[in-house]
């Protein structure tokens, strides 16, 4: 007797959805498979309800607040500088106006943002008065798969790295269009602070180096006249094609130079990093 034709058609069915779950499951395997090289974090994300795109301003406000639940009252705060670490700066004044947070001291990256705390009535202190730091906030303008970060494109990396260097943790804030595969991804800045004396013969040796080879090395100008740092300091712009092959190698030589102050390459820093994008903020630690 020939078998039914009722009955192949729903088996066939069940064979397909079969192989679509299996391949399936195996996409998902690989996807948690961690890509060689990085240093183990974790990751969490707290999803936000559906609702219109939000703009950049209103993703690194809410990076900034997150990043603000790591201050607890008592604590000294490094204060970082930049758009959106200034709406963390202004997220603790208005908790410690509210009672919320009390007995907190900032200690500022920048003149920029010690007269924002200083407008706030946050108590401020330098590192001289407050050499250990519990926790430090602040942006980046790049942030690579490693949390390794470049910063320092306001201007303030030197203040920001001294800061963050003596804080216990160091919370970095931005909105996910700062995510790149390899620092200098981006093809914006990555600066090099220099002192003012023979900026010429600093910005060629840096261009020269065969560490950041191919990148463009241009001084920062403000209107017709070099760009001057809190510490009376020039900057010089490193742009680069292809991301940086070995950023460890980079920093070396760089700091090698004489007439270097220091880098915007922040490496093996950063100890959290809050990212919002459309789809919720999440929180990647480093472990």
């Amino acid at each position: 007797m020939a078998s039914s034709p009722v009955c192949t058609r729903p088996l066939a069915l069940i064979l397909i959805s079969h192989l679509q779950r299996v391949a399936m499951a195996s996409l998902t395997a690989k996807s948690l498979v961690a890509r060689p090289g990085v240093r183990p974090f974790t990751s969490r994300r707290t999803c936000v309800a559906p609702m219109a795109a939000l703009s950049q301003d209103e993703l690194k406000q809410q990076a900034a607040w997150k990043a603000v639940d790591y201050v607890k009252s008592g604590m000294v705060v490094g204060l970082g500088t930049g758009s959106t670490a200034a709406f963390a700066v202004d997220r603790i004044g208005q908790l410690m106006k509210e009672g919320t947070l009390k007995d907190i001291v900032g200690v500022p990256t920048s003149i920029r943002t010690y007269e924002q705390a200083k407008s706030l009535g946050i108590p401020l202190a330098t590192l001289d008065e407050q050499p250990k730091i519990d926790v430090a906030i602040d942006g980046a303008d790049e942030v690579d798969p490693k949390l390794d970060v470049v910063k320092g494109r306001g201007g303030a990396l030197l203040r920001e790295k001294m800061v963050e260097m003596a804080s216990a943790k160091f919370v970095c804030i931005v909105d996910d269009t700062k995510l790149v595969e390899g620092l200098g991804g981006s093809k914006l800045a990555m600066p090099v602070e220099i002192v003012q004396f023979c900026h010429k013969y600093t910005l060629n040796r840096l261009a020269a180096l065969p560490e950041v080879a191919g990148c463009q090395a241009k001084l920062r100008m403000e209107g017709d006249k070099p760009y001057v740092t809190d510490n009376s300091n020039y900057i010089v712009d490193l742009y680069f094609e292809t991301p940086i092959q070995d950023s460890q190698a980079a920093s070396k030589a760089i700091l090698a130079l004489d007439g270097v102050v220091d880098h915007g390459l922040f490496l093996d820093m950063v100890d959290v990093c809050i990212i919002a994008g459309s789809n919720g903020v999440e929180v990647k630690e480093r472990q």
